[in-house]
C-alpha cells in the first residue's frame, strides 16, 4: 500500500472531536479513547497512549489529542478495564501492582489496545509506537520486551525495573527513555540494572535525564513540590515532548 509523506497528516484538516472506543481483551470489556486528525491521504502512523496508575484520565485524552494534531491516529489505552478508575492512591498501587506482577496480563492488554488502534481506518499498521506516563511507561517498554509489532517505544518517567526473563530476545522496537534525573521513584541502582538489560537485548535505546525533575514530570495534577517525590517540570515536559517528536520522526 502507497504510504502518504507525514506531512500531508501534518497540513490535516482540524481535528475530528475525540471519542470513547470500547474495545476487548477476550471477555473484558475495555474503555479507551480514540483521537485522529481530520481528513487525510493515504494512511498515517499510529500511537497507542498507555495511562499512569490513576488508569485512563483527561491526561492522557489530551496526549492523544495532541498527537492528532501532530498527524497522528492515537488511541489512549485502558489497561484496568471498563469502570475501573482507582479513586486514590491506595487503589491506584492496587490497581497498577496487578500487572506489574503479572507482566503476561499486562502485555495482553497492551496487545489488545494494539489490535484496537490497527482496526481503525486510515492507520498504517507498519508504522506503530506505544507511549507512556509512570505505570504506563512501564508498559511501552513491556510492548518492546514482549517484541510486539511496534516500530518504537517512549517511556515518560516510567518504571525501569524487568521482570526475570530467561527467553530474553534482542528489541526489534526502538526505545526511548524520559527520564528525571532526581527521581526518587526509579533510583540509580534501577536505572543501572535498565541500562545493563538494554546492553543484553542489543537495544536500539536512547535514555534522557532530565535535570531537576523528579516523577511525573509531564503532570500538571502533580503539583510544583519536588520533595513529595512527584511534580510537574515545564521545562522537562516540553522538552520530553520535542524528543519524542524527533524519535518519531526517526522510527516513521
Amino acid at each position: 500500500m502507497r504510504r502518504a509523506p507525514l506531512a500531508l497528516a501534518l497540513a490535516a484538516l482540524p481535528l475530528l472531536a475525540g471519542q470513547p472506543l470500547i474495545y476487548q481483551d477476550g471477555s473484558v470489556r475495555l474503555a479507551g479513547y480514540l483521537a485522529r486528525p481530520g481528513a487525510v491521504a493515504g494512511t498515517v502512523p499510529g500511537v497507542l497512549v498507555i495511562h499512569q496508575w490513576m488508569g485512563l484520565t483527561g491526561h492522557e485524552r489530551m496526549i492523544a489529542d495532541r498527537l492528532a494534531a501532530l498527524g497522528y491516529v492515537a488511541v489512549a489505552a485502558d489497561i484496568y478495564g471498563e469502570g475501573v478508575r482507582p479513586m486514590d492512591f491506595k487503589e491506584a498501587r492496587f490497581q497498577s501492582g496487578l500487572y506489574k506482577a503479572d507482566r503476561a496480563l499486562y502485555r495482553r492488554r497492551i496487545r489488545a489496545g494494539l489490535d484496537a488502534l490497527k482496526a481503525q481506518s486510515g492507520v498504517d499498521p507498519g508504522r506503530l509506537a506505544v507511549i507512556g506516563f509512570c505505570f504506563g511507561g512501564t508498559g511501552a517498554l513491556e510492548a518492546a520486551r514482549a517484541g510486539l509489532p511496534v516500530a518504537g517505544v517512549v517511556s515518560f518517567h516510567g518504571g525501569l525495573d524487568a521482570p526475570a526473563d530467561p527467553e530474553a530476545r534482542p528489541f526489534t522496537a526502538k526505545v526511548l527513555v524520559c527520564h528525571g534525573a532526581d527521581d526518587p521513584v526509579v533510583p540509580p541502582k534501577e536505572v543501572a540494572a535498565f541500562q545493563d538489560e538494554m546492553r543484553r537485548v542489543k537495544a536500539d535505546y536512547t535514555f534522557i535525564a532530565y535535570g531537576g525533575a523528579v516523577h511525573a514530570f509531564t503532570q500538571k495534577e502533580a503539583g510544583n513540590d519536588n520533595s513529595k517525590g512527584a511534580a510537574y517540570n515545564e521545562a522537562a515536559a516540553r522538552r520530553s515532548w520535542a524528543h519524542m517528536k524527533d524519535f518519531f520522526a526517526e522510527i516513521f
